[in-house]
């Protein structure tokens, strides 16, 4: 019997597919099954038929009961259905004996949920902790599949007397799933090396969090002016991408576009992905993007903050972005706090609208612990004026006919110190020149003007 988890590659069919959901308070309404359903056309399924069930606990045989299994099974056998989804996660136990009921596979919400990564995993460190994931679920439904890993390592003289089938397949799980975390223990490692340098250079990150397909990726692809992967469907992004972004007023950040969060996110997933997870709990502000579309929307932002506390995120500035109004209907700009203490900014990422003030709010929020300083730098000493330059924003720069630098910067406290750790520093450097100082208008004909521009931020409009 052939299973639902693979490496991405092509089927000639795709499979016919019961969706099952059960209700343990209420009646089963159709909306149950539309997150479900989008879930396993993501995984390449045809959706053959739904069956709703209701009961007060599930049944620890067969978690929907008897006469529902039997009344799946009919469907299936009608449709000539190849799998039956469940949209809950069940024991093995109960996968077991729905599989014996319905003569069919049968696949829970977690690991649909892992199939679907499986697809979308396009690096290697993605691909590895989608392994990862995989085998831990797959560890409580241990099968005889992975003796084949003994040819490795020549067979003779590896099992010890008396050692099971069970036993032998469980030991190689437990040395593959200890391979793939030292393997992912040295990538952690150097994305916390790359993340220790921008610390140092001073550059914060904002990372882009949300429900599935809420629109990230599209927004990322409209404030970078790049064309990563966007589709109309779930986890269409699974590895992270980072750029670089200069923000009006502000300065350059490292934005960053990261996996959705989707309700019931399995827990060995999110373990997997800890090390990739990581870059939203130590950005410096969190983008947090929902479909202003979807009736759902507060339920799926409400999910979204449970995986933020899980993963130690809860506390980072956050700034709430609705998306999606070109559907919604709604206009472009602030929203009000509401009396939550958090404002938001309502814009479309397929035509840009309300880009200007989603810039203006990040710049906003990650300036508010910032100060303005003004240096003078004598023109010995261009590699000062250099690392200036890279760890804080210059709002402006005159030249005088000595060759000395009058720089306004934007920067805090922290940055301060950098520059003042520089080799060549002196304090005499700082000054108090005032702010008209840098206006054009009043310098002389021996002042040549060398005003930092402002940068330009391209939007992709379509």
């Amino acid at each position: 019997m052939t299973s639902l988890i693979h490496n991405g590659s092509s089927r000639p069919l795709p499979e016919k597919a019961i969706l099952v959901h059960q209700s343990f308070s209420g009646r089963v309404l159709a909306a149950d099954f539309d997150e479900l359903e989008g879930l396993a056309l993501s995984a390449g399924a045809q959706v053959s038929g739904r069956v709703g069930a209701t009961r007060r606990t599930a049944d620890s045989r067969t978690f929907v009961g008897r006469g529902k299994a039997h009344e799946i099974a009919d469907l299936v056998a009608s449709e000539g259905a190849d799998l039956v989804i469940v949209n809950q996660a069940i024991t093995p136990i109960q996968e077991r004996n729905l599989e014996r009921t319905l003569g069919c596979r049968v696949v829970d919400r977690t690991r649909l949920i892992l199939d679907i990564f499986a697809i979308r995993a396009r690096t290697s460190e993605g691909k590895l902790q989608v392994e990862l994931a995989q085998l831990r679920h797959l560890s409580t439904r241990l099968v005889r599949g992975w003796t084949h890993l003994e040819r490795q390592r020549g067979g003779i003289g590896l099992r010890g007397p008396g050692e099971t089938q069970l036993e032998s397949d469980r030991r190689l799980l437990g040395m593959r799933i200890r391979h793939l975390q030292r393997r992912i223990a040295r990538v952690a490692s150097q994305r916390d090396l790359r993340r220790q340098r921008r610390r140092k250079e001073g550059v914060p990150t904002v990372a882009i969090v949300g429900y599935t397909n809420a629109g990230k990726s599209s927004l990322f692809n409209t404030l970078i002016g790049e064309h990563a992967y966007t589709a109309d469907q779930l986890f269409a992004t699974l590895d992270p991408t980072m750029r670089r972004l200069d923000i009006p007023d502000f300065g350059p950040v490292i934005l960053s576009d990261t996996v959705g969060f989707i309700a019931g996110l399995p827990h060995a997933l999110v373990e997997a992905f800890m090390s990739t997870l990581e870059e939203v709990s130590t950005a410096n502000l969190l983008l947090h993007v929902s479909d202003d579309s979807n009736p759902d929307v507060r339920e799926q932002e409400a999910e979204v903050e449970r995986v933020l506390e899980d993963i130690g995120a809860a506390d980072i500035p956050r700034l709430a972005v609705r998306n999606k109004i070109d559907i919604s209907g709604r206009k472009p700009g602030l929203i009000s706090s509401n009396g939550s203490g958090r404002n938001g900014v309502r814009v479309c990422a397929t035509n840009g609208a309300g880009m200007a003030q989603l810039l203006q709010s990040i710049s906003g929020i990650l300036g508010r612990n910032r100060i303005i300083r003004t240096m003078r730098i004598p023109a010995s000493q261009g590699r000062l004026r250099a690392r200036t330059y890279a760890l804080a924003e210059v709002i402006a720069e005159t030249i005088d006919s000595n060759g000395t630098w009058q720089m306004q910067i934007s920067t805090d406290l922290a940055t301060v110190g950098q520059i003042e750790g520089e080799l060549g520093f002196e304090q005499r450097y700082w000054t108090d020149a005032p702010a008209d100082h840098f206006n054009q208008s009043k310098l002389g004909d021996a002042v040549k003007s060398t005003v930092h521009a402002e940068p330009v931020v391209k939007f992709r409009v379509g």
